[in-house]
């Protein structure tokens, strides 16, 4: 029997028999209030919840059935480009579940929980290390969000000069959070069009300066896993027009240990501790984005730093008239900061250079053996990730929307997708450290098979995919009108 013959299985509704019960629950200990004093008439319930009647073991089968239905980095390859969807080593997951870790409280004495606020200060020093930069807060809960607390500092920062300087520069190939941000923090965004090797356009650069300039956001490598190699220059001009250069730390992986945000001429960093420091990435979060400034932005950080006393003891400083205040209530995301800090002592100085070596080596490997059956718009070396372009296969009918939904037959999940948008058919493609040749391997030969399906059998792959549990769907209605209850089995 074929997946596509095998019987869809009953919904859970169906399932349902009365008098069948999962889990029987003790009598209550406690006097009953009456509901009518503790809720409004209104919403009360006028009859018992349509609940479907069901044993334990058909409950557990139905969630067990939905959970083989999401794809992660744990059950497949993952090659999101600009995510950096690279596998969670299990001894962090164990680490940040210890009693000592996962059972504190945020509002604890400061004396009971010294452990986790020296955990927290070293943190900070080793991602100032790592970026190049002087002090760090740990606040943020993700990147966008270390993006506007970035900008909200560089907005404080010309303030404080008597500045009321208005824009942004992005360049067109920035990730779409940059100009979201910018505009969040009360800025208007200005594009910066992209020269013929995919990096910032110096000239376009130079004419888009001036006295309202408060920032250019960038990422180096950029969103085509180039290296900006004039960077120095592109920070002397930012500075001479009296901006400052906000790096976006997506990439970051390819970077450690080789060279560091801070000696690029950045004035203020984030990184996404949910990619580049291996924490759970996906699922709305809980992720982690802290920001990272040079001496002269210090006083703004968001309050309270995790600071130490002469006696080797660790507190909370307030004491930051100068700060744009608390961005997020407690300290952070503790358990994603704890997962990061137990990366870093993983690997070291030297392990950290390994993973952007490693990473920049799969890149390479795998741009190299697809450029044959694929366009390259940009051919020459990349970082840790790359663009290729579907523009060949379009000519016979093929998109990269339909090779994108041919892969999920293979078992893989797709690349990002017609983004960055300067690129025509667009599939970024990041294959991380942490994946085996082999594993590339498979991915490039499914890959290349696909290329020649586009040519000589194009309705496979227009009528992909055919292996799983829903065939193609309206995306804009799936996400505009999710189906989200217990029938959509």
């Amino acid at each position: 029997m074929t997946i596509e013959e095998q019987p869809a299985p009953p919904l859970i509704f169906d399932r349902s028999r009365t008098g069948r019960i999962a889990c029987s629950l003790p009598a209550c200990d406690v006097p009953e209030l009456p509901l009518e004093g503790c809720i409004p008439p209104s919403l009360l319930r006028k009859a018992p919840a349509a609940l479907p009647e069901l044993y334990e073991v058909d409950v557990i089968r139905h969630y067990t059935a939905l959970s083989r239905r999401n794809f992660g980095v744990d059950n497949g390859f993952y090659p999101l480009g600009s995510c950096t969807m690279k596998y969670n080593p299990k001894l962090h997951e164990d680490i940040a579940r210890l009693p000592g870790i996962a059972s504190l409280h945020p509002y604890q004495p400061e004396s009971t929980v010294q452990g986790a606020l020296e955990l927290l200060h070293t943190l900070q020093s080793d991602l100032a290390a790592i970026t190049g930069m002087d002090a760090v807060s740990l606040q943020p809960a993700a990147g966008a969000h270390g993006e506007w607390t970035g900008l909200r500092m560089i907005r404080a920062y010309h303030e404080s000069r008597g500045e009321q300087r208005k824009q942004v520069l992005v360049p067109d190939s920035s990730h779409g959070t940059n100009p979201a941000s910018a505009s969040a923090a009360g800025y208007t965004a200005v594009t910066l069009k992209s020269d013929t090797r995919g990096l910032v356009d110096l000239d376009a650069l130079r004419a888009a300066v001036g006295p309202d300039t408060a920032a250019l956001m960038l990422t180096n490598p950029n969103t085509l896993g180039l290296f900006e190699e004039q960077i120095i220059e592109i920070a002397d001009i930012v500075h001479q027009a009296g901006g400052l250069l906000y790096y976006d730390g997506a990439n970051a992986n390819a970077i450690m240990g080789i060279t560091r945000p801070g000696d690029m001429g950045f004035d203020v960093v984030h990184l996404n501790l949910h990619k580049t420091m291996s924490t759970p990435h996906g699922g709305g979060g809980p992720g982690a984005g802290p920001v990272g400034v040079k001496r002269f932005l210090e006083p703004f950080l968001p309050k309270p730093l995790i600071a130490s006393r002469p006696d080797g003891t660790y507190f909370y400083d307030y004491d930051r008239p100068l700060s744009i205040g608390r961005v997020k209530p407690y300290h952070g995301n503790f358990g994603i900061l704890v997962r990061a800090y137990a990366y870093i002592r993983s690997y070291g100085a030297e392990g950290l250079r390994r993973v952007s070596e490693c990473a920049v080596l799969n890149a390479n490997y795998m741009r190299s053996r697809l450029s044959a059956a694929f366009e390259m718009p940009f051919p020459r070396i990349c970082k840790h990730e790359f663009v290729l372009s579907g523009s060949r296969q379009k000519a016979y009918g093929v998109r990269t929307f339909d090779m994108a939904k041919r892969l999920l037959d293979f078992g893989f999940h797709p690349p990002t997708v017609y983004f960055p948008l300067i690129v025509e058919e667009s599939m970024m493609i990041e294959p991380t450290e942490t994946e085996s040749k082999e594993t590339l391997d498979r991915f490039i030969d499914t890959m290349l098979q696909i290329a020649w399906e586009a040519e000589h059998a194009p309705e496979k792959i227009l009528q992909a995919p055919a292996g799983t549990a829903v065939s193609r769907l309206d995306e804009t209605l799936a996400a505009r009108r999710p189906i989200l209850n217990c029938s959509c089995e």
